[in-house]
């Protein structure tokens, strides 16, 4: 059996494949090529035209043919995909309700302590690599592993599509060989980086799934770690992160040199800054509100902006305001 993975059944298949081969047949004719009698092929049939295998034609006896298999299995094992894509998703929505009711009657399993150094490297090394979507991370020293040492893997996943966002502590860009060993290929394979003068912590964050931070800064504080799984703790520690980014400045330029904008841009920027809304912004540039936030959008494109004031930060910097 071959196609019991898309519920039929061994005698159904049976049937299906010698339908195939015998197109407009009665139910008499397939019984008798499958050992069947013929109230029994003819149950049989008309499952098959039901799910769509099988066309019955006008007539009687009535005869029967098979739908083009490339069709009619295709047809077949996309609703099996449709309904397992459907079970996947209430599993998701089950297993968030059951951690959800596990933080709450035990608010404890929110947080893990690793007390092993070769516990938090691998518990780094798992955040990292199941992530699917972005790695967050604050970087300074005192470091576990060898910095660098995750750059091959990194940039791996940046080829796959997966954003890392890294804030360095001055001391990690000033750490002996790191800029040009690690940092700067990173950037250059894709990696968005910015600085800051001190950061508060260590923290690497996977997705809005799991964070690492360790216990503590001092000499001997890497040998302890709390990893943080989906809460509030973890929603904070998400929140500081991107509080931390937009006082970054880019460690390398983000955006390359480009000519400052036209009239329109300009005064776009302006009524932005001003904190316009759509609306205003339409009104007092004679546009429609579908063109102004067609040019919004591709504004904050151009400058690699996720918010309007950021938008207007960007621009200031580059003195277009």
């Amino acid at each position: 059996m071959k196609l019991n993975v898309l519920g039929l059944t061994e005698e159904t298949e049976r049937v299906y494949t010698a339908l195939v081969g015998l197109p407009r047949c009665t139910a008499s004719e397939l019984g008798d090529t499958c050992g069947l009698s013929a109230s029994t092929a003819g149950k049989l049939l008309s499952g098959l035209v039901r799910d769509g295998l099988a066309a019955r034609a006008v007539g009687r006896p009535p005869r029967y043919s098979a739908v083009s298999p490339d069709v009619a299995v295709t047809a077949l094992i996309q609703e099996r995909e449709q309904r397992l894509g459907e079970a996947r998703s209430l599993v998701d929505r089950l297993m968030e309700t059951h951690r959800e009711a596990s933080r709450i009657s035990r608010p404890d399993i929110a947080v893990e302590l690793l007390t092993d150094r070769e516990d938090i490297s691998a518990a780094v090394r798992r955040l990292t690599a199941d992530a699917r979507r972005q790695v967050r991370a604050f970087d300074r020293p005192p470091y576990v592993d060898r910095p660098g040492s995750n750059l091959d893997a990194q940039v791996q996943r940046q080829r796959t599509g997966i954003t890392h966002r890294n804030i360095y502590d001055r001391e990690a860009v000033a750490w002996p060989g790191r800029l040009a060993g690690d940092i700067v290929p990173s950037i250059q394979a894709g990696e968005q980086a910015r600085v800051r003068n001190e950061l508060p912590l260590k923290l690497v964050i996977g997705d809005d799934r799991w964070a690492i931070v360790p216990f503590s800064l001092a000499p001997g504080g890497q040998s302890a770690a709390y990893l943080i799984h989906h809460s509030p703790m973890l929603v904070a520690l998400e929140s500081l992160f991107e509080a931390e980014w937009d006082r970054a400045l880019p460690l390398l330029p983000e955006n390359p040199p480009s000519p400052a904008p036209g009239p329109d841009t300009r005064a776009l920027l302006v009524l932005l800054a001003a904190g316009l809304t759509d609306a205003a912004i339409a009104r007092a540039q004679g546009w429609s509100e579908r063109t102004t936030q067609r040019r919004i959008h591709r504004l904050m494109t151009d400058l690699n902006a996720s918010t309007r004031f950021q938008a207007s930060l960007t621009a200031a910097h580059r003195g277009w305001l």
